[in-house]
């Protein structure tokens, strides 16, 4: 059986290919370097993060960016006549006053490590884009266009424009395709796919929360009319109908569902197997209750699907409820190498789990300096959206202990080095250890960031000697 989430912690957005026999999932980023993760399997049971796409922080330059913007809905594709690989993705810039100002780019390699070309400018005119190498030649882009207008349906509909790969430019304006299978609202996430010599467009509906949906419509002609799925949302933590055509609150936690462990499952991607099985990847939370905290952020989960008889996609279960445990295909076990619970930094490299905001953890740390540590220079507090000395990893469960030895001598106050426990730049939590100028030398304490308001808990503080210090995080969550 295949577990959910397959990809636990922070990978939302994921987008699946297959060359051959080996899947590659891509997820979302945000604001954190290195961008674009690439996760690889040959049996889609068993997965190794093998590399990343964006790799060079002045490409795109994020500095200053608040969090969750960033890198959005990257789309990857494999296109077989050209044995190329393509990833389209978004650059958020701002949300201000709602008018989400994002940039999308497309760039490609025939390798799936790289190295990728420079990144082509596409269009601004909506997120989450997308591309569909058409069996005629032709290649589409599709995304949201996002409404910005008073008086008209929020937050947009699904649009398409042509991709010249010879100019390296759209032709022409995008044309509206689509505005949804459902009455959800919040249409996002289109991706364009043909079989049969029908074009369906998969879509998420209802918001990236707690009435989010995986939707889908086909046409004969690319720039449809596409007819709606009649049978509504393929996959849901909420299969309720329900009209929100009038409402772009993404959240809607109105629509939390008891009855799945699963939530805000949407934005999917579906695979077709060379056996004839059909796998489809989709975001999804495990919020706490009844606070709806997705501490761990949105994740990726995978539901096993089946074409119909007249050309619909469903659930092989019969449902369309995302679940927690899914049939595994019929391949052949092939086991990964896994992200390791240990690091004693002796590989001669940083390990590519690691992640910093805004900036690749490459400049401002190393483990070649001194063999079997990881040197960290300092640069701006945990607050800043700037340049942060922060080497992290992903979160994958409530429950977990974290250790490090660290060896650091503070000379003034504003010297501190530590453990975080950290959800972004506004909320985390710092166990660090500092110079104390009223107990005269080296102390720790924990310092509290929640919705940007700052609490240092004094009253634990305690003086310490400048020596190797132990730091421990005992994470208890609960469900």
């Amino acid at each position: 059986m295949l577990h959910n989430p397959i990809f636990k912690g922070f990978n939302p957005d994921p987008a699946i290919c297959r060359k051959g026999d080996d899947y590659y999932v891509a997820v979302s980023t945000f604001e954190w370097f290195p961008g674009i993760p690439i996760y690889h399997s040959k049996d889609m049971k068993h997965w190794e993060l093998l590399t990343h796409v964006l790799t060079d922080d002045t490409k795109p330059n994020l500095t200053k960016l608040p969090s969750a913007k960033g890198i959005w809905a990257p789309c990857l594709t494999y296109c077989e006549e050209e044995d190329m690989f393509y990833v389209i993705y978004g650059v958020m810039n701002s949300m201000n006053a709602r008018y989400f100002d994002v940039n999308n780019y497309l760039i490609k390699s025939k390798s799936i490590e790289g190295p990728w070309s420079e990144p082509v400018y596409l269009t601004s005119s909506g997120f989450d884009a997308s591309i569909l190498h058409d069996d005629n030649g032709k290649k589409y882009i599709v995304s949201l266009e996002w409404e910005t207008r008073e008086g008209y349906e929020k937050p947009g509909v699904i649009c398409c424009v042509e991709y010249d790969p010879e100019t390296k430019h759209v032709v022409g304006y995008p044309k509206r395709i689509w505005r949804g299978a459902t009455d959800r609202g919040c249409i996002e996430a289109p991706h364009l796919t043909k079989r049969d010599g029908w074009y369906y467009i998969m879509c998420a509906e209802g918001g990236t929360g707690y009435n989010h949906a995986v939707t889908m419509g086909r046409s004969r002609n690319v720039w449809g009319p596409y007819e709606p799925d009649p049978n509504g949302p393929l996959v849901t933590s909420q299969p309720k109908e329900s009209n929100e055509r009038a409402d772009d609150d993404h959240l809607k936690p109105r629509y939390f569902n008891p009855d799945s462990v699963l939530q805000k499952s949407g934005h999917g991607s579906y695979v077709d197997l060379p056996n004839g099985e059909t796998y489809l990847v989709h975001l999804t939370s495990r919020p706490f209750v009844p606070e709806l905290r997705c501490t761990l952020g949105r994740e990726t989960a995978i539901q096993k699907m089946t074409w119909t008889n007249d050309g619909w996609l469903r659930m092989a279960d019969g449902s369309n409820l995302a679940k927690l445990e899914v049939e595994e295909p019929d391949l052949p076990d092939a086991p990964m190498p896994e992200i390791p619970g240990h690091d004693d930094f002796d590989g001669g490299a940083i390990g590519n789990w690691y992640y910093s905001p805004r900036q690749m953890p490459t400049t401002f740390a190393n483990v070649t300096e001194r063999p079997g540590w990881l040197r960290i220079r300092g640069e701006e507090s945990l607050a800043s959206l700037n340049r942060t000395s922060l080497i992290a990893r992903k979160l994958t469960s409530v429950y977990a202990t974290v250790t490090t030895k660290m060896e650091f001598e503070p000379e003034v106050y504003q010297h501190s080095a530590g453990l975080t426990i950290y959800y972004d730049n506004m909320n985390n939590i710092f166990l660090r250890k500092y110079y104390s100028q009223t107990l005269g030398g080296s102390a720790i304490s924990i310092v509290r960031l929640e919705n940007g308001e700052k609490t240092e808990m004094l009253d634990t503080r305690v003086a310490v000697e400048d020596k190797p210090i132990y730091f421990r995080l005992n994470i208890e969550g609960r469900r």
